[in-house]
Protein backbone atom coordinates (compact mmCIF):
# COMPACT_ATOMS: atom_id res chain seq x y z
CA UNK A 1 0.00 0.00 0.00
CA UNK A 2 1.25 3.69 -0.87
CA UNK A 3 2.07 5.86 1.76
CA UNK A 4 0.38 9.24 2.16
CA UNK A 5 1.93 12.23 1.80
CA UNK A 6 2.34 14.02 5.33
CA UNK A 7 0.60 17.42 4.82
CA UNK A 8 2.76 20.61 6.14
CA UNK A 9 1.34 21.88 8.83
CA UNK A 10 1.79 17.80 10.57
CA UNK A 11 5.06 18.57 9.48
CA UNK A 12 5.58 21.68 11.25
CA UNK A 13 4.13 20.35 14.40
CA UNK A 14 6.55 17.57 14.65
CA UNK A 15 9.10 19.44 13.99
CA UNK A 16 8.10 21.82 16.95
CA UNK A 17 7.43 18.96 19.53
CA UNK A 18 10.73 17.96 18.45
CA UNK A 19 12.56 21.28 19.24
CA UNK A 20 10.83 21.72 22.00
CA UNK A 21 11.67 17.87 23.45
CA UNK A 22 15.02 18.49 22.68
CA UNK A 23 15.70 22.02 24.27
CA UNK A 24 16.14 22.57 28.24
CA UNK A 25 13.10 22.84 30.41
CA UNK A 26 12.96 26.37 31.66
CA UNK A 27 14.80 27.27 35.41
CA UNK A 28 12.33 27.35 38.32
CA UNK A 29 12.68 31.02 40.16
CA UNK A 30 13.37 30.07 43.21
CA UNK A 31 11.38 31.39 46.14
CA UNK A 32 12.11 34.16 48.52
CA UNK A 33 12.50 32.63 51.73
CA UNK A 34 9.68 33.14 54.38
CA UNK A 35 11.02 35.28 57.65
CA UNK A 36 10.50 31.65 59.32
CA UNK A 37 13.06 30.37 56.85
CA UNK A 38 15.89 32.87 57.72
CA UNK A 39 14.84 32.35 61.34
CA UNK A 40 15.57 28.25 61.49
CA UNK A 41 17.72 28.26 58.50
CA UNK A 42 19.56 31.69 58.06
CA UNK A 43 22.43 33.53 60.13
CA UNK A 44 21.88 34.17 63.55
CA UNK A 45 21.89 37.91 64.83
CA UNK A 46 21.04 36.64 67.85
CA UNK A 47 23.79 34.97 69.30
CA UNK A 48 26.47 37.39 67.44
CA UNK A 49 24.35 40.54 69.60
CA UNK A 50 24.46 38.30 72.95
CA UNK A 51 28.21 37.28 72.55
CA UNK A 52 29.24 40.93 71.19
CA UNK A 53 27.40 42.82 73.79
CA UNK A 54 28.46 40.48 76.47
CA UNK A 55 32.05 40.86 75.33
CA UNK A 56 32.82 44.07 74.23
CA UNK A 57 30.38 45.95 77.36
CA UNK A 58 29.90 43.70 79.58
CA UNK A 59 28.38 44.45 82.76
CA UNK A 60 25.70 47.47 82.33
CA UNK A 61 24.57 48.91 85.48
CA UNK A 62 21.77 51.61 85.20
CA UNK A 63 22.84 55.29 85.15
CA UNK A 64 26.33 54.88 84.53
CA UNK A 65 29.00 55.07 82.03
CA UNK A 66 28.94 51.53 81.16
CA UNK A 67 25.48 51.43 80.40
CA UNK A 68 26.06 54.94 77.95
CA UNK A 69 28.52 53.01 76.11
CA UNK A 70 26.06 50.18 76.00
CA UNK A 71 23.32 52.51 74.20
CA UNK A 72 26.18 53.69 72.26
CA UNK A 73 27.17 50.25 71.35
CA UNK A 74 23.49 49.32 70.44
CA UNK A 75 22.59 52.50 68.06
CA UNK A 76 25.76 51.69 65.74
CA UNK A 77 24.68 48.02 66.08
CA UNK A 78 21.01 48.46 65.16
CA UNK A 79 21.94 51.06 62.14
CA UNK A 80 24.22 48.64 60.68
CA UNK A 81 21.58 46.04 60.63
CA UNK A 82 19.62 48.60 58.28
CA UNK A 83 16.90 49.36 60.67
CA UNK A 84 15.69 52.97 60.56
CA UNK A 85 15.07 55.72 62.72
CA UNK A 86 17.52 54.82 65.32
CA UNK A 87 18.09 56.97 68.36
CA UNK A 88 18.54 57.03 71.91
CA UNK A 89 16.17 58.57 74.29
CA UNK A 90 17.85 59.76 77.85
CA UNK A 91 16.08 60.67 81.00
CA UNK A 92 17.48 61.33 84.46
CA UNK A 93 17.57 58.82 87.04
CA UNK A 94 19.00 58.88 90.93
CA UNK A 95 21.80 56.08 90.63
CA UNK A 96 23.24 54.04 93.32
CA UNK A 97 26.32 52.02 92.99
CA UNK A 98 27.70 49.54 95.44
CA UNK A 99 30.95 49.84 97.39
CA UNK A 100 32.44 46.91 99.61
CA UNK A 101 30.82 43.75 100.65
CA UNK A 102 32.06 42.05 103.28
CA UNK A 103 30.47 39.87 106.40
CA UNK A 104 31.43 37.23 108.77
CA UNK A 105 29.56 34.93 111.23
CA UNK A 106 31.82 36.12 114.35
CA UNK A 107 29.99 34.44 117.77
CA UNK A 108 29.74 32.45 119.22
CA UNK A 109 31.49 29.72 117.00
CA UNK A 110 34.79 30.67 115.05
CA UNK A 111 34.49 33.59 112.35
CA UNK A 112 33.91 32.70 109.33
CA UNK A 113 33.12 34.93 106.16
CA UNK A 114 30.14 35.40 103.78
CA UNK A 115 29.24 35.40 100.12
CA UNK A 116 27.53 38.46 100.30
CA UNK A 117 26.09 41.35 98.17
CA UNK A 118 24.24 44.64 98.70
CA UNK A 119 20.64 45.26 97.31
CA UNK A 120 20.31 47.89 95.32
CA UNK A 121 19.41 50.92 97.08
CA UNK A 122 20.69 49.55 100.59
CA UNK A 123 21.78 52.14 103.19
CA UNK A 124 25.78 51.77 104.18
CA UNK A 125 27.49 50.74 107.28
CA UNK A 126 30.28 52.76 106.99
CA UNK A 127 33.65 52.58 106.49
CA UNK A 128 34.01 50.93 109.82
CA UNK A 129 31.34 47.91 109.04
CA UNK A 130 28.46 47.14 111.78
CA UNK A 131 28.32 43.96 113.84
CA UNK A 132 25.18 42.66 116.06
CA UNK A 133 22.96 39.76 116.82
CA UNK A 134 20.90 37.95 114.40
CA UNK A 135 17.20 37.72 114.36
CA UNK A 136 16.05 34.56 112.20
CA UNK A 137 12.83 34.89 110.41
CA UNK A 138 11.44 31.73 107.97
CA UNK A 139 9.85 34.16 105.54
CA UNK A 140 8.42 37.60 104.82
CA UNK A 141 5.42 37.14 106.49
CA UNK A 142 6.89 36.18 109.55
CA UNK A 143 9.00 39.60 109.69
CA UNK A 144 5.59 41.20 108.91
CA UNK A 145 4.19 39.60 111.73
CA UNK A 146 6.40 40.28 114.57
CA UNK A 147 6.36 43.14 116.99
CA UNK A 148 8.73 45.70 116.79
CA UNK A 149 10.58 44.74 120.07
CA UNK A 150 11.80 41.60 118.25
CA UNK A 151 13.53 43.33 115.98
CA UNK A 152 14.45 46.66 116.89
CA UNK A 153 18.50 47.11 117.26
CA UNK A 154 19.51 43.32 115.73
CA UNK A 155 19.97 42.25 112.08
CA UNK A 156 17.51 40.50 110.40
CA UNK A 157 18.02 37.55 108.57
CA UNK A 158 15.17 36.09 106.17
CA UNK A 159 15.58 32.70 105.12
CA UNK A 160 13.94 32.42 101.63
CA UNK A 161 14.13 28.98 99.96
CA UNK A 162 12.69 29.30 96.83
CA UNK A 163 12.39 26.35 94.28
CA UNK A 164 13.30 26.10 90.23
CA UNK A 165 9.56 25.61 88.40
CA UNK A 166 9.42 26.41 84.58
CA UNK A 167 7.33 29.33 84.96
CA UNK A 168 9.53 31.06 87.66
CA UNK A 169 6.34 31.45 89.83
CA UNK A 170 8.02 31.36 93.03
CA UNK A 171 9.92 34.30 92.14
CA UNK A 172 6.75 37.02 93.08
CA UNK A 173 6.50 35.02 96.44
CA UNK A 174 9.52 34.61 97.88
CA UNK A 175 11.36 37.89 96.22
CA UNK A 176 8.64 39.52 98.90
CA UNK A 177 11.95 39.54 101.23
CA UNK A 178 13.78 41.36 98.91
CA UNK A 179 11.37 43.58 97.39
CA UNK A 180 9.86 44.53 100.57
CA UNK A 181 11.96 42.82 104.19
CA UNK A 182 14.35 45.74 104.27
CA UNK A 183 11.85 48.49 104.08
CA UNK A 184 9.68 46.33 106.67
CA UNK A 185 12.78 45.60 109.25
CA UNK A 186 13.80 49.46 108.94
CA UNK A 187 10.14 50.77 110.14
CA UNK A 188 10.44 48.05 113.37
CA UNK A 189 14.03 48.99 114.01
CA UNK A 190 16.71 46.99 112.48
CA UNK A 191 20.20 47.96 112.18
CA UNK A 192 20.59 45.86 109.12
CA UNK A 193 18.88 43.11 107.30
CA UNK A 194 20.72 40.19 104.99
CA UNK A 195 18.32 37.91 102.79
CA UNK A 196 18.82 33.84 101.89
CA UNK A 197 19.76 34.80 98.20
CA UNK A 198 16.06 34.87 95.85
CA UNK A 199 17.19 31.84 94.01
CA UNK A 200 17.19 27.96 92.95
CA UNK A 201 21.10 27.49 92.88
CA UNK A 202 23.70 26.29 95.59
CA UNK A 203 26.53 27.96 94.37
CA UNK A 204 28.69 30.19 96.05
CA UNK A 205 27.29 33.39 94.40
CA UNK A 206 24.63 35.82 96.42
CA UNK A 207 21.75 36.85 94.13
CA UNK A 208 21.75 40.78 93.56
CA UNK A 209 18.17 42.58 93.15
CA UNK A 210 16.97 45.77 93.42
CA UNK A 211 14.62 46.90 97.13
CA UNK A 212 13.19 49.86 98.25
CA UNK A 213 12.73 52.18 100.93
CA UNK A 214 9.68 54.20 101.69
CA UNK A 215 9.30 58.15 101.43
CA UNK A 216 10.95 59.14 105.34
CA UNK A 217 12.51 55.76 105.97
CA UNK A 218 16.11 56.26 106.24
CA UNK A 219 17.50 52.89 104.46
CA UNK A 220 19.30 50.43 106.14
CA UNK A 221 22.28 48.18 104.90
CA UNK A 222 20.52 45.24 103.44
CA UNK A 223 22.07 42.46 101.38
CA UNK A 224 21.79 38.70 99.96
CA UNK A 225 24.42 36.03 100.70
CA UNK A 226 24.83 32.75 99.05
CA UNK A 227 22.31 29.62 99.32
CA UNK A 228 25.42 27.67 100.98
CA UNK A 229 26.35 30.75 103.13
CA UNK A 230 22.49 30.83 104.41
CA UNK A 231 22.71 27.00 104.83
CA UNK A 232 25.99 27.78 107.49
CA UNK A 233 23.92 30.46 109.22
CA UNK A 234 20.53 28.38 109.76
CA UNK A 235 22.93 25.29 110.87
CA UNK A 236 24.87 27.82 113.08
CA UNK A 237 21.59 29.09 114.78
CA UNK A 238 20.33 25.02 114.92
CA UNK A 239 23.32 24.14 117.30
CA UNK A 240 22.77 27.31 119.65
CA UNK A 241 19.04 26.37 119.91
CA UNK A 242 20.67 22.50 120.63
CA UNK A 243 22.82 23.82 123.68
CA UNK A 244 26.12 23.01 121.02
CA UNK A 245 26.97 25.99 122.52
CA UNK A 246 27.02 28.50 125.60
CA UNK A 247 24.20 30.43 125.88
CA UNK A 248 24.78 33.30 123.37
CA UNK A 249 23.47 34.66 120.53
CA UNK A 250 24.67 34.42 116.57
CA UNK A 251 26.53 37.53 116.06
CA UNK A 252 27.02 38.82 112.05
CA UNK A 253 29.60 42.11 111.40
CA UNK A 254 28.47 43.73 108.43
CA UNK A 255 30.86 45.89 105.91
CA UNK A 256 28.38 47.76 102.84
CA UNK A 257 29.40 50.88 101.60
CA UNK A 258 27.11 51.36 98.49
CA UNK A 259 26.79 55.23 98.02
CA UNK A 260 24.34 57.31 95.54
CA UNK A 261 25.97 59.23 92.53
CA UNK A 262 23.07 62.20 92.28
CA UNK A 263 21.02 62.07 88.80
CA UNK A 264 22.73 60.71 86.07
CA UNK A 265 21.39 59.98 82.80
CA UNK A 266 19.97 56.61 81.53
CA UNK A 267 18.20 56.14 78.58
CA UNK A 268 16.70 53.81 75.87
CA UNK A 269 17.42 52.82 72.65
CA UNK A 270 14.50 52.80 70.09
CA UNK A 271 14.84 51.15 66.24
CA UNK A 272 12.18 50.48 63.83
CA UNK A 273 11.20 48.22 60.64
CA UNK A 274 8.73 50.70 58.67
CA UNK A 275 5.71 49.57 57.70
CA UNK A 276 3.91 49.99 54.39
CA UNK A 277 1.12 51.60 56.12
CA UNK A 278 1.90 54.73 57.76
CA UNK A 279 -1.51 54.54 59.84
CA UNK A 280 -1.96 51.76 60.87
CA UNK A 281 -0.47 51.27 64.83
CA UNK A 282 3.13 49.78 65.47
CA UNK A 283 4.02 46.74 67.10
CA UNK A 284 6.05 46.91 70.20
CA UNK A 285 8.98 44.05 71.03
CA UNK A 286 11.21 45.02 74.18
CA UNK A 287 14.19 43.99 76.13
CA UNK A 288 16.26 46.14 78.70
CA UNK A 289 19.83 46.72 77.78
CA UNK A 290 21.06 47.73 81.33
CA UNK A 291 22.18 44.74 83.71
CA UNK A 292 23.64 44.48 87.27
CA UNK A 293 27.31 44.41 87.61
CA UNK A 294 28.47 40.89 88.78
CA UNK A 295 28.64 39.51 85.73
CA UNK A 296 27.66 40.54 82.19
CA UNK A 297 24.14 40.20 81.82
CA UNK A 298 23.76 37.31 79.24
CA UNK A 299 20.46 36.37 80.02
CA UNK A 300 19.40 38.84 82.07
CA UNK A 301 19.01 40.39 79.63
CA UNK A 302 21.12 40.71 76.42
CA UNK A 303 19.80 37.56 74.97
CA UNK A 304 16.36 39.31 75.38
CA UNK A 305 17.45 41.93 73.10
CA UNK A 306 19.46 39.75 70.49
CA UNK A 307 15.88 37.70 69.98
CA UNK A 308 13.60 40.70 69.87
CA UNK A 309 15.71 42.12 67.12
CA UNK A 310 16.68 38.97 65.18
CA UNK A 311 13.07 38.25 64.76
CA UNK A 312 12.97 42.13 63.76
CA UNK A 313 15.79 41.67 61.30
CA UNK A 314 14.16 38.48 59.90
CA UNK A 315 11.01 39.82 58.98
CA UNK A 316 12.17 43.10 57.44
CA UNK A 317 14.40 40.89 55.54
CA UNK A 318 11.86 38.82 54.30
CA UNK A 319 9.64 41.85 53.28
CA UNK A 320 8.07 44.96 54.18
CA UNK A 321 5.40 44.59 56.66
CA UNK A 322 2.31 46.30 57.30
CA UNK A 323 2.51 47.45 60.40
CA UNK A 324 5.95 48.86 61.91
CA UNK A 325 7.70 46.99 64.68
CA UNK A 326 9.23 49.28 67.16
CA UNK A 327 12.22 48.13 69.15
CA UNK A 328 12.42 49.16 72.88
CA UNK A 329 15.38 48.57 73.97
CA UNK A 330 15.01 49.44 77.35
CA UNK A 331 17.37 51.34 80.36
CA UNK A 332 17.14 51.11 83.93
CA UNK A 333 15.40 47.91 84.54
CA UNK A 334 17.02 46.10 86.90
CA UNK A 335 16.56 49.07 89.51
CA UNK A 336 12.79 50.09 88.70
CA UNK A 337 11.82 49.62 85.29
CA UNK A 338 12.57 53.33 84.75
CA UNK A 339 13.01 53.18 80.79
CA UNK A 340 9.95 51.12 80.18
CA UNK A 341 8.31 53.98 81.96
CA UNK A 342 10.26 56.93 80.29
CA UNK A 343 9.02 55.34 77.09
CA UNK A 344 5.43 55.35 77.94
CA UNK A 345 5.61 59.32 79.50
CA UNK A 346 7.28 60.06 75.93
CA UNK A 347 4.74 57.98 73.76
CA UNK A 348 1.86 56.48 75.71
CA UNK A 349 -0.49 58.59 74.15
CA UNK A 350 0.39 56.99 70.73
CA UNK A 351 -1.68 54.02 69.63
CA UNK A 352 0.37 50.81 69.87
CA UNK A 353 -1.51 47.53 68.23
CA UNK A 354 0.14 44.92 70.87
CA UNK A 355 3.25 44.77 73.17
CA UNK A 356 5.71 41.83 74.09
CA UNK A 357 9.09 41.32 75.78
CA UNK A 358 11.61 38.92 76.62
CA UNK A 359 13.38 39.20 79.59
CA UNK A 360 13.79 35.89 81.48
CA UNK A 361 16.88 34.11 79.89
CA UNK A 362 17.20 32.14 76.39
CA UNK A 363 16.04 28.33 77.18
CA UNK A 364 12.98 27.29 75.13
CA UNK A 365 9.76 29.21 74.73
CA UNK A 366 6.80 26.39 75.75
CA UNK A 367 4.00 28.37 76.03
CA UNK A 368 1.80 31.35 74.65
CA UNK A 369 -0.69 33.62 76.02
CA UNK A 370 -2.35 36.03 74.91
CA UNK A 371 -4.21 39.12 76.07
CA UNK A 372 -5.68 40.38 72.83
CA UNK A 373 -8.99 41.84 72.42
CA UNK A 374 -11.76 39.79 71.16
CA UNK A 375 -11.58 41.27 67.38
CA UNK A 376 -8.03 39.13 67.52
CA UNK A 377 -9.32 35.59 67.98
CA UNK A 378 -8.77 34.83 64.55
CA UNK A 379 -5.34 36.27 65.16
CA UNK A 380 -4.50 34.06 68.03
CA UNK A 381 -5.95 31.16 66.71
CA UNK A 382 -3.25 31.56 63.78
CA UNK A 383 -0.58 32.71 66.13
CA UNK A 384 -1.18 29.41 68.06
CA UNK A 385 -0.99 27.28 65.00
CA UNK A 386 2.11 28.53 63.59
CA UNK A 387 3.95 28.15 67.06
CA UNK A 388 2.58 24.17 67.20
CA UNK A 389 5.70 22.82 65.26
CA UNK A 390 7.86 24.83 67.67
CA UNK A 391 6.64 22.87 70.44
CA UNK A 392 4.75 25.91 71.93
CA UNK A 393 1.28 25.23 73.15
CA UNK A 394 -1.01 27.56 73.94
CA UNK A 395 -2.02 29.08 77.26
CA UNK A 396 -5.20 29.76 79.32
CA UNK A 397 -3.49 32.67 80.88
CA UNK A 398 -4.50 36.05 79.69
CA UNK A 399 -1.19 37.65 78.85
CA UNK A 400 0.32 40.33 81.17
CA UNK A 401 3.56 41.59 79.60
CA UNK A 402 7.04 42.46 80.82
CA UNK A 403 8.65 45.14 83.28
CA UNK A 404 9.52 47.31 80.49
CA UNK A 405 5.66 47.45 78.63
CA UNK A 406 3.90 47.23 82.04
CA UNK A 407 2.47 50.55 81.93
CA UNK A 408 1.75 50.30 78.24
CA UNK A 409 -0.17 47.00 79.35
CA UNK A 410 -1.90 49.14 81.87
CA UNK A 411 -2.79 51.50 80.42
CA UNK A 412 -5.22 49.44 77.94
CA UNK A 413 -2.41 48.11 75.15
CA UNK A 414 -2.85 44.51 73.77
CA UNK A 415 0.02 41.70 74.80
CA UNK A 416 1.64 38.48 74.15
CA UNK A 417 3.48 36.60 76.73
CA UNK A 418 6.01 34.02 75.30
CA UNK A 419 6.78 32.18 77.94
CA UNK A 420 10.14 30.77 78.37
CA UNK A 421 11.34 27.70 80.43
CA UNK A 422 12.44 29.04 83.64
CA UNK A 423 13.21 26.42 85.27
CA UNK A 424 17.21 27.04 85.58
CA UNK A 425 17.06 30.53 85.28
CA UNK A 426 17.16 31.57 88.91
CA UNK A 427 20.32 29.39 89.41
CA UNK A 428 22.00 32.17 87.45
CA UNK A 429 19.68 35.23 87.43
CA UNK A 430 21.50 38.43 88.98
CA UNK A 431 24.39 36.58 89.70
CA UNK A 432 28.28 36.48 88.68
CA UNK A 433 27.46 33.08 86.95
CA UNK A 434 25.01 35.23 84.36
CA UNK A 435 27.54 35.13 81.25
CA UNK A 436 27.93 34.09 77.19
CA UNK A 437 28.27 30.04 78.47
CA UNK A 438 24.92 30.21 80.17
CA UNK A 439 22.78 30.46 76.44
CA UNK A 440 21.97 27.59 74.94
CA UNK A 441 22.76 28.07 70.99
CA UNK A 442 19.91 25.78 70.15
CA UNK A 443 17.24 26.91 72.40
CA UNK A 444 18.01 30.59 71.45
CA UNK A 445 17.40 29.83 68.24
CA UNK A 446 14.06 28.18 69.20
CA UNK A 447 13.30 31.66 70.74
CA UNK A 448 14.21 33.52 67.59
CA UNK A 449 11.99 31.35 65.55
CA UNK A 450 8.52 31.40 67.75
CA UNK A 451 9.54 35.35 67.61
CA UNK A 452 9.56 35.87 64.44
CA UNK A 453 6.51 33.83 63.85
CA UNK A 454 4.80 35.29 65.86
CA UNK A 455 6.06 39.15 64.64
CA UNK A 456 5.66 38.29 61.04
CA UNK A 457 1.57 37.63 61.94
CA UNK A 458 1.30 40.70 64.14
CA UNK A 459 2.86 42.80 61.85
CA UNK A 460 0.56 41.57 58.83
CA UNK A 461 -2.69 42.23 61.01
CA UNK A 462 -5.38 44.40 59.87
CA UNK A 463 -7.01 47.02 61.35
CA UNK A 464 -10.23 44.94 62.62
CA UNK A 465 -8.05 42.41 64.65
CA UNK A 466 -5.77 44.94 66.71
CA UNK A 467 -6.47 48.72 67.38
Amino acid sequence: MPKRPVSACAAGLAALVATLSAAPAPALQPTAPSALDLALHGEDPAWSITADLTTEIGPRPAGTEREAAARRWAVARLKAMGFANVREETYDMRTWVRGEEKAWLTAPFLSQSLAITALGNSGSTGAAGLEGDVVYFAGFDALQAAPDAAVKGKIVFIDNQMKPTQDGSGYGYYGRGRFQGPNVAAKKGARAIVIRSIGTDNHRNPHAGVTNFDDGVKPIPAGAISNPDADLLVGQLRRIEAGAAAPAALRMKLLLTPRYLGQQKSGNVIAEVPGSDPHASPVILACHLDSWDLATGAIDDAAGCGIITAAAHHVMTAGQPRRTIRLLWAGAEEVGAFGGQAYFDAHGKERHAVALESDFGADRIWRVDFGLPDSAKPLADRIAAALAPLGVTRGRDRAGGGADIGALVAAGVPAIDLQQDGTRYFDWHHTPDDTLDKVDPVQLRQNVAVWTATVASLASSSNTELP
